[in-house]
């Protein structure tokens, strides 16, 4: 594999860092949640994505949303999911930064999210059989993401 830079550049005793890589989990909804928790506190953000996992709080889909259904209840936007394994992923990818901002003797109750974003990961590329000798393209697309953590004073 490539080396996969970040997109911003930080102080690196300022901030910390965590990348997941070729995460199996939905481009779309990936989207969705990093919009979503973008510059939120990180306990905040973990708790967010505890209910989302819950299916306790819902994720609108501000961008991705076009056959979307409504939900029930003041979220702040009409059309929403739940999406719980892109959420589960995600959240393991905070509790990541999380460790590595401790490790850097970083105060983790003082932690904001300065940027967080998925990109397109490759292709894994399978084959179905199908009859009569043939097949179909069997593809899964893969999420890179990765999360910027800093400390607020």
């Amino acid at each position: 594999m490539s080396k996969l830079n970040y997109k911003v550049e930080t102080d690196p005793n300022k901030t910390a860092r965590a990348m997941g890589r070729s995460l199996r989990i939905s481009r779309k909804h990936t989207i969705e949640i990093c919009r979503e928790i973008s510059g939120m506190k990180l306990d905040k953000a973990i708790a967010y994505l505890n209910r989302v996992i819950e299916l306790k709080q819902v994720v609108p889909f501000k961008r991705h949303g076009k056959d979307v259904p409504h939900k029930k209840g003041k979220y702040g936007w009409t059309a929403g999911r739940f999406p719980q394994k892109a959420s589960t992923q995600i959240l393991s990818v905070l509790e990541n930064a999380k460790k590595n901002a401790e490790y850097k003797g970083m105060n983790t109750e003082k932690l904001r999210i300065k940027h967080i974003s998925s990109n397109k990961g490759f292709t894994i590329k399978r084959h179905m059989p199908r009859a009569f000798g043939r097949a179909s393209p069997k593809n899964q697309e893969t999420v890179h993401v990765q999360v910027i953590l800093e400390e607020f004073y």
